[in-house]
């Protein structure tokens, strides 16, 4: 396991092909902004990026979110960030369990920016609506 300072901050974007419809908003390239602006003002360390472009959120069986998952199970992440919570994935009980329980068990903070979520401060704005949200 790896000392605190030598965590990494993981970045978490994803767009599925149904997404791509939505145009720019929801891009790779905007998310890949949006997320490494907040870790830079906010002082996140370690920037990771994991992306999977092309990939629906109801399964999590995805590529990058396995790699990110591999190094939050190895100890390597201190803090996981992603733009919303339909990012992360659209499996209610899915995006539980890793949010409550994984990310939990690995000392693993969870942010998802517009969504105002914080696993760190159980009073953000929307933490009793984020279930719905996924």
């Amino acid at each position: 396991m790896l000392r605190a300072t030598e965590k990494i901050t993981a970045l978490y974007c994803r767009l599925s092909q149904e997404d791509s419809q939505e145009g720019d908003s929801n891009s790779i390239i905007n998310q890949k902004n949006i997320l490494m602006q907040y870790a830079r003002e906010h002082r996140f360390l370690n920037p990771v990026f994991f992306i999977d472009d092309g990939y629906s959120g109801t399964s999590f069986e995805r590529p990058g979110f396995q790699a990110m998952l591999d190094e939050v199970e190895a100890g390597n992440v201190s803090c996981v960030i992603v733009k919303d919570l339909s990012r992360f994935g659209r499996n209610f009980a899915m995006t539980g369990m890793c949010t409550t329980i994984t990310f939990a068990k690995h000392n693993v903070r969870f942010i998802a920016i517009n969504d105002n979520y914080d696993t760190i401060n159980p009073n953000s704005t929307d933490s009793d609506f984020a279930q719905l949200k996924n």
